[in-house]
């Protein structure tokens, strides 16, 4: 399990709109900056801010071949992310089941109720009737 921290950077990287887009543009393959940048309406500086922030995320990675410095996904810190989401939304869906048991176990009872209600009146009739 990551640290506290980790999962902080992580979704504090996420947080941002631009570089969930980043994200999903390397999950096609690996990009140079200038690629990654081309779809948005902003500066290469403001892009290889977000790069950074990426980066000392450990959510991507940048080497050097020659003058190309490609950027790749790193999947790591996203599995912890989905692991840490996980844990709670397993909380969430068992809650939900019991909530949902305890509802349906609430409703036979009213029903039951209802029935033996039902059936009073229906003795009490035939009996006043009888009379």
């Amino acid at each position: 399990m990551p640290s506290q921290d980790q999962l902080s950077t992580t979704f504090a990287a996420l947080a941002d709109p631009t570089r969930r887009a980043i994200l999903a543009r390397l999950a096609a393959g690996e990009s140079s900056v200038t690629d990654l940048a081309e779809p948005f309406a902003m500066t290469l500086p403001a892009i290889t801010k977000h790069l950074k922030v990426l980066e000392r995320a450990g959510l991507i990675s940048r080497t050097r071949e020659a003058q190309w410095r490609p950027c790749r996904l790193e999947a790591k810190p996203l599995q912890q992310a989905a692991d840490w989401v996980e844990q709670y939304r397993k909380f969430w869906e068992d809650s939900l089941d019991r909530l949902e048991e305890y509802l349906s176990d609430l409703q036979a009872r009213e029903n039951q109720e209802d029935t033996q209600k039902d059936n009073d009146k229906d003795k009490r009739g035939k009996r006043d009737g009888k009379q």
